[in-house]
C-alpha cells in the first residue's frame, strides 16, 4: 500500500495544485535525517559562494597588479615579496593554486557523480581543515627545528658510532659564557638574536655537569620538516583548487540537488501525514486546493484508482491560506508574514495596512535626501537584479513614503530646505515646526485606530454581526468627539452642539447597549459600563505614535551632527574639503542604515500591536504549501 500512496502523491506533486495536510517539521527519525541533509547542504552552498566571491576578488586585484606591472611601486612590492620567507611563500602558492594545478583539479571535479557532489565538497572542506592544522604543527616544528642549523639524524648516528653522546642546550647570547668552549668540547650549531644553539659531547656512560638544563633536540632538521611543509602546501592548493572549481561551476548542482531533497522530505511527510485503516489496506490522505483549480483537480483524480470527496473547506479543519493582494498589498505580504496569517474565515489587512506602513516608515526616516537614495536604490535592485525584484519595488515604495513625510518638516540630508535653497517665505511658512511634526504623527496615529474600528465595523456588517458593528461605531464615534474636543482646547476654536450630541452621547450609548450580544439588559449595561475601561488602552495606543516623531528628528538631528562635524573638517589645510566629502559620504549612509533599522521595526510594531488589535485582528493560520516540485 506505502508503494501505491507514494505514487498517487507522485503524481500530485507533479499537478503542484494540493496541499496536503502535513508536518512542516521532522515526524521520525527518517525525516529528520532528511531535514539534516537540507540544513547541510545549505550550508555548503553558502560556503562556496563565500569562496566564490572571494576567488573572483583575488583575481580582480591580480588583474589589477598586472596592469600595474611596470609601475615603481609594483617593482618594489615585488622586491618585498621576494624578501619573504620560504613558508610564507608556500602558504601563498597554496592559497592561489598556479593555472596547471587549477586545469587539472577541474578535470577532476567533472568526473565526481552528481548525486557524489556533496558527499565530495564535504570531504574536501575537511581534508583542508586536516590540511590546515598539520601545517600549523609543521609550522611550529620548523621553528624550533631551524636555529639548530643543519644538524640531522645521520650526524647523530655518526656520533654514536663514535661512541659519543651529545647533549643539547640553549643559553641566552647574554648567559653564555665563551670559556665554555675551553672546558667543554662544544659546538655551536646556531644562533638566532637572543639565543644560542650549541651540544656538549660526552664519552659514554660519562656523566656530564654543566651549568645549564639540557633540552630536547628536534627529532627532524629544518630541511626534512620543510620537505613535508612544502607537501602538505601541495596538498592544500590541489584542495582549495578543486573546491574552486566546484564554486565555479557546480553551486547550481547543489541547489538542485537540495531542491530534489526538499521535494523528496515534502512528499515523505505527505504520505506520513495520512491515516491508515482497514488493517493498513485503506490510506486516507486530507488536502486543499484553491477554488480556480478545482476543475483541473477533479480531471486528475477522475483518471487515478482513488475514491475521493469534494467539499468546501471548513473553519474547523483550519485549512491554509493563499493571500490575494493587488500590485501595491502584496509586495507588503513578507512584512505581514513576519507576524502570522489570518484564519481561514478572517479578513487580510496586509492591502489596509500597506500605505500606512509606507508613510510610517517615511515619518520614522525622517529626512527626503533619504527617500531620494532608498528610491533610486530600490529601482536599481528591481531592474538589475530581476530575482529580488519585488524587495526593490518594496524599498521604493518606502522610499516614495520617505520622500513625502519628511517633507512636511522640509528636512534634507539633516539640513532645512529653507535654509540650503532659496525658497519664498510665504513657501517656506508652510514648512512643519518640530511641535507640527509632534501633533502630526499624534493625528495621523488616531487616524489609523478610527480607521481600524471602521474597518471592525465594515467586517461586522459583512458577517452579520451588527451588535458587534454598532458597538464598534460607539467607540469609532467617541474616539473622534475625543480628540475633537482636546484640539479645540488647544486651538481655541469650539465642537459644535450637534458634534457632541452625536460622538458622546451617541457613541457612549451604541458603546453601553451593544457591548455584549446578551438579551438581558442588566447584564448588557453592566458590560457596557466595563467596557469603558478600554478607553485607557485607547489612550495608549495614541501615544504610541509618538515614537514616529522621535525617530524622525533623532534621525535628523544626527544628519544635522554629521554636517557640522563635516563642515568643521573644511578648514585643515589642504585636505579639508577631501575629508569632508568623506565625512559626509561615511556619515549620511551610517545614520541612513540606523534610520532605516528603526523605520522598519517601529512600524512594524505599530501595525501588529495598535492596528491589528483595534481591528479585533487573531490570525493563527497557515500558508497554502502545495505539493509540488
Amino acid at each position: 500500500m506505502n508503494s501505491e500512496v507514494e505514487t498517487f502523491l507522485a503524481r500530485l506533486q507533479e499537478l503542484g495544485v494540493v496541499d496536503i495536510t502535513r508536518s512542516s517539521r521532522p515526524v521520525d527519525a527518517s525525516s529528520k535525517a532528511q531535514f539534516e541533509l537540507i540544513e547541510h547542504c545549505r550550508r555548503r552552498i553558502g560556503q562556496l559562494a563565500l569562496l566564490k566571491a572571494a576567488d573572483e576578488k583575488a583575481a580582480a586585484e591580480a588583474g589589477k597588479a598586472a596592469a600595474a606591472s611596470n609601475s615603481v611601486a609594483y617593482a618594489a612590492a615585488k622586491a618585498d615579496a621576494a624578501g619573504a620567507s620560504a613558508v610564507a611563500e608556500l602558504i601563498a602558492a597554496a592559497a592561489a593554486p598556479s593555472g596547471s594545478v587549477k586545469s587539472a583539479a577541474a578535470e577532476r571535479v567533472a568526473k565526481i557523480p552528481q548525486e557524489e557532489l556533496l558527499a565530495a565538497v564535504d570531504s574536501l572542506f575537511e581534508n583542508r581543515e586536516k590540511i590546515k592544522a598539520e601545517i600549523a604543527e609543521t609550522k611550529a616544528e620548523l621553528a624550533a627545528a631551524e636555529p639548530w642549523g643543519s644538524f640531522s639524524a645521520a650526524d647523530l648516528e655518526k656520533i654514536a658510532a663514535a661512541g659519543l653522546v651529545p647533549h643539547f642546550y640553549i643559553a641566552s647570547k647574554k648567559r653564555f659564557t665563551p670559556q665554555w668552549e675551553s672546558e667543554y668540547p662544544l659546538y655551536q650549531l646556531g644562533a638566532t638574536e637572543k639565543n644560542i644553539y650549541f651540544v656538549v659531547l660526552a664519552q659514554e656512560g660519562e656523566k656530564l655537569s654543566f651549568p645549564l638544563q639540557e633540552v630536547q633536540f628536534p627529532q627532524r632538521d629544518a630541511d626534512a620538516v620543510m620537505l613535508s611543509l612544502k607537501q602538505l602546501a601541495d596538498d592544500l592548493a590541489r584542495t582549495n583548487a578543486e573546491l574552486s572549481a566546484i564554486a565555479a561551476d557546480h553551486i547550481p548542482q547543489l541547489k538542485a540537488f537540495r531542491e530534489e531533497a526538499m521535494s523528496k522530505v515534502d512528499l515523505y511527510l505527505a504520505q506520513k501525514g495520512g491515516e491508515t485503516c482497514a488493517e493498513e489496506s485503506v490510506a486516507v490522505l486530507e488536502g486543499f486546493s484553491l477554488v480556480e483549480n478545482d476543475s483541473s483537480l477533479q480531471a486528475a483524480l477522475e483518471n487515478e484508482p482513488v475514491y475521493y470527496i469534494n467539499e468546501p473547506a471548513k473553519v474547523e479543519d483550519n485549512p491554509p491560506i493563499a493571500l490575494k493582494n493587488n500590485f501595491f498589498g502584496k509586495l507588503y505580504e513578507p512584512i505581514g508574514e513576519l507576524y502570522m496569517f489570518p484564519r481561514y474565515n478572517e479578513h487580510d489587512l496586509t492591502s489596509y495596512f500597506a500605505p500606512f506602513y509606507m508613510l510610517f516608515f517615511g515619518l520614522c526616516m525622517g529626512d527626503v535626501g533619504y527617500g531620494i537614495v532608498l528610491l533610486l536604490l530600490g529601482l536599481f535592485v528591481t531592474f538589475k537584479m530581476k530575482q529580488f525584484a519585488s524587495y526593490g519595488k518594496l524599498v521604493a515604495w518606502l522610499g516614495f513614503g520617505t520622500i513625502i513625510m519628511p517633507l512636511l518638516g522640509g528636512t534634507f540630508f539633516g539640513g532645512k530646505l529653507y535654509e540650503m535653497f532659496p525658497i519664498p517665505e510665504n513657501i517656506a511658512s508652510l514648512f512643519f515646526s518640530d511641535l507640527k511634526m509632534f501633533w502630526f504623527a499624534i493625528i495621523f496615529g488616531i487616524v489609523q485606530i478610527i480607521f481600524a474600528r471602521f474597518l471592525k465595523v465594515c467586517f461586522a456588517i459583512s458577517d452579520k454581526n451588527y451588535t458587534t458593528a454598532l458597538g464598534e461605531t460607539g467607540w469609532m464615534l467617541l474616539i473622534i468627539w475625543c480628540s475633537l474636543t482636546y484640539a479645540s482646547m488647544e486651538a481655541g476654536f469650539e465642537v459644535p452642539a450637534i458634534v457632541t450630541y452625536i460622538g458622546a452621547y451617541g457613541g457612549l450609548g451604541l458603546i453601553l447597549l451593544f457591548s455584549s450580544n446578551t438579551r438581558n439588559i442588566f447584564v448588557r449595561l453592566f458590560k457596557g459600563v466595563s467596557s469603558l475601561y478600554d478607553i485607557t488602552g485607547v489612550f495608549g495606543d495614541v501615544l504610541s505614535y509618538i515614537r514616529l516623531f522621535g525617530l524622525g528628528t533623532a534621525g535628523g538631528i544626527l544628519g544635522l551632527v554629521v554636517n557640522s562635524v563635516a563642515m568643521q573638517m573644511s578648514g585643515i589645510p589642504y585636505l579639508g574639503w577631501v575629508l569632508t566629502v568623506i565625512m559626509l559620504l561615511f556619515g549620511h549612509t551610517a545614520v541612513l542604515m540606523l534610520s532605516a533599522l528603526g523605520a522598519f521595526v517601529h512600524p512594524m510594531r505599530l501595525t501588529f500591536v495598535e492596528f491589528y488589535k483595534n481591528v479585533g485582528f487573531e490570525g493563527g493560520g497557515r500558508k497554502f504549501r502545495p505539493l509540488g516540485k
